[in-house]
Formats: C-alpha cells, structure tokens, sequence
C-alpha cells in the first residue's frame, strides 16, 4: 500500500524526487540555504545603516525610507512571484528570484549616492518577495500535510539565522567603510547557490500531480482569494501577517539604532542584534515543530503573549544583559510566529492556487514590512523615546493575535 506523499517507480522520478526520504532533506535543505541567504539581505540594511548613514549623510527619515526601500519591492515580487509559480512552476521562479536579488545585492554595495541607494534597494526586494512564497509552497508540499509546520519552520528559520550572520559581519567589520563587506556577502551566495537549484531542486509531488491532472489553468485572483468560502480566511491570513510583519520589520530595521540611542556600544549593538536572531532561528523550528504536535490554538495564543511580553521588556529593561534577553524572547516569538503563520496560510489554499494564495497573502504582510519601519522613523522624527515606539507596537500585535486565532477555526484546504 502506498504511503501519502510517495509515488511508485512508475511515476516519474523528477516528479517524486521531493517525495522520497532523501528528496524532502534535499528540498529543505536548499530551501534553507536560500531562506538564510534572504535574512542575510533583509537585515542588512538595518546592521550596516549607522555607518551608511555617517557616509551618506542621511537623516532619521531618509534611514527610515532606505529601511523601507526593499520592502516596497517585497510587495509586488510577492504577489508576481507567487501567481507566476501556479503557472509555470516554483523552482523556476525560485531560481529568477535568486540570482535577481543576488546581482542586486552586490550592485547596493557599488552605490554611491542615497537616490540610488533606494533604487537598487527596491529592485532587490523584487528578487527577494518573490522567493519567498515559493520557499514557503516548496517546503510546505515537500511533506504530508501534518508535518507542514514542521517544514516550513525548518526553511524558515534560515532567515533568522541569515540575520546571524549579518550581525556578526557587522561586528567584524569595524571600519566606516566596512558596511559594503555584508551586501557583498549577501550577493555571491545566492549566485552559487543558482547552479545548485537548477541541478538539484524540483517541484514537489503534489504540484506535479496538479499538472498532470490538468488543474493548474490558472483561476482569475479573485476566485483563488475569495470563492468557496475562502474570503474569511484570506482576510484573516492578510490582517495577521499584516499586524505581525509591522512589528517585525520595525524590529528588524530598527533595533540597532534603538539601541544605540540607549547608549550601548556598537559591539553590544551587535550582541543584542545576533541574540535578536539567534532567538528566532531557535522560535521558528521549537514554535513550529509544536504546531504539528499540540493544540495550535494554544501554541498561537502562547506566541502573542511571548510578543507582548518581549517587546515590553525591550521597552523597559534597564542594563544591557537585560535588553540582549529580551531580545532573544523577542526573536522567538515575533520570528517563530512569522514562520507559524507562513505554515498556517498554506494549509488554506489547494496545491492548484496555493502559490497565488500565498503569494497574495505575503504581498500583503510586506504592507506592513513597510509601514512598520516608516512609523517608528516618523516617531522618532517626532522626539518620541525608543521604550514609547517599541510600546506602539503592542496594540498592533493584540490585533494580529485576535485574527490569527479566527483562522484557526476556519477550514482547511483537502490537498
């Protein structure tokens, strides 16, 4: 008798490679490679922007706007990403992606002046938005359905970890002109992974089987997101990664600079920054591994109470051991919910659409990776203290939590 998500030698062997042992390992394997490649470059802006800043000339709302350059490019790379992945496969958009946001990456390190600095920033985020629903559809249909969590928290944790990476670049790297050393980096990785994905990398099983089954004649948008009693969940999915990826992206951004503004040193800087992610690399795979094992309305509500606590210990903690501990809470709740919600929103779209519905889902949560970082620009701007805008965010993350947990009670998509 065959086993869910296997195939028999008579189905082809390219179809059912991600299906076999070795096949799921190799698929989130490359899967991660990439992802931590992606949080390499998101938080690279954020690590090396005090010294950008001394070299550029730039003011707190000029940071603010470089900050959200690339996710303006996260939207619409996205949304394309995903749809194009319905029609013509994931690995191929996969690979596109990748070598896009590699080159662009590089090219950052070259610019020589802020308007170009955005420019190059708001391409990269094309090549970066469309990696990641495939990453997400990859890994989420590289295993049965109840190991979802799992896998996509198993990709997904390699975005933190490139933060790792990033903030040690960033300590290491100790003269002003350093900066360039992390875009560089986060270029040439991608570009050697490329070659990998197009040998090694194939579409999962399930999106094979739609193909072959004829169901993948693309369905207008609006019938993906919204027919067959989808439109509650698709809103709930949009207003909880909206709510969360504010939150996120501010932290992300800003938390360098907002602890700087505290006073520590740019090697403390540094330290809180790698706690930050090292404690969302550990969120991800334990907040993830959870959801396939327990009750995932108890996990949710958990994560949100870990958010609000988190970011009211980075508000009000007083010494520097205090801060680097509420970061690492702060990582693992706000990045391991990220990754909960990316596994949640997949099991909500047939195989047919999910990368259109992901996609969409995605596009709109980097609404929020744009208006978080503006809005704690602005408050700044403002006069406001670092404890006031890390508190602002609190009341965004009760709203995201009330959607996530109406989700839960909504039906699941049968492949």
């Amino acid at each position: 008798m065959k086993r869910a998500g296997t195939f028999s030698s008579t189905t082809d062997p390219a179809a059912s490679c991600a299906s076999a042992p070795s096949g799921v390992a190799l698929t989130l394997g490359l899967c991660f490679a990439i992802a931590l490649l992606e949080g390499l470059d998101l938080q690279s802006v954020g690590v090396a922007a005090p010294r950008m800043a001394r070299e550029f000339g730039l003011s707190v709302s000029q940071m603010g706007l470089a900050f959200s350059a690339g996710t303006f490019g996260l939207l619409p790379g996205a949304m394309f990403g995903g749809r194009l992945a319905d029609r013509i496969g994931r690995k191929r958009v996969l690979v596109i992606s990748a070598a896009l946001f590699g080159l662009l990456s590089i090219m950052t390190a070259l610019v020589s002046d802020f308007h170009t600095l955005v420019l190059v920033r708001v391409l990269t985020g094309i090549g970066l938005g469309g990696a990641l629903p495939n990453l997400i559809a990859l890994s989420s249909e590289a295993v049965e359905p109840h190991r979802r969590g799992t896998a996509v928290s198993v990709m997904y944790c390699g975005i933190p970890f490139g933060g790792v990476i990033a903030s040690v670049i960033g300590v290491m790297s100790a003269g002003d002109a350093d900066w360039r050393h992390i875009f560089y980096v986060g270029g040439v990785g991608p570009l050697l992974l490329v070659p990998l994905l197009m040998l090694f990398l194939r579409d999962s099983s399930a999106f094979a089987k739609a193909s072959r089954d004829g169901r993948l004649k693309p369905a207008p948008i609006g019938n993906v997101l919204f027919a067959e009693s989808r439109g509650p969940s698709t809103v709930q999915i949009w207003v909880s990664y909206f709510c969360t990826l504010i939150v996120l992206y501010f932290l992300l951004n800003w938390l360098p600079s907002l602890m700087a503004a505290r006073g520590l040193s740019r090697g403390e800087v540094g330290t809180v920054q790698i706690f930050f992610n090292i404690g969302g690399g550990l969120g991800t795979l334990f907040i993830g591994m959870l959801m396939d094992r327990i009750r995932q309305s108890v996990v949710v509500a958990g994560m949100y109470v870990g958010i609000i606590a988190s970011l009211a210990g980075l508000a009000v903690s007083p010494g520097f051991g205090a801060l680097v501990a509420a970061a690492f809470f702060a990582g693992t709740f706000v990045v391991g919910g990220q990754s909960v919600l990316y596994a949640l929103s997949a099991a909500f779209y047939p195989t047919a659409m999910r990368g259109t519905g992901v996609g969409a889902a995605v596009a709109v949560g980097r609404i929020g990776s744009v208006v978080g970082p503006l809005a704690a620009g602005a408050l700044l701007a403002m006069g406001r203290s670092s404890s006031t805008v890390i508190g602002a965010s609190i009341p965004v993350t009760v709203i995201a939590a009330a959607a996530a947990l109406m989700l839960l009670r909504r039906p699941r998509a049968e492949d």
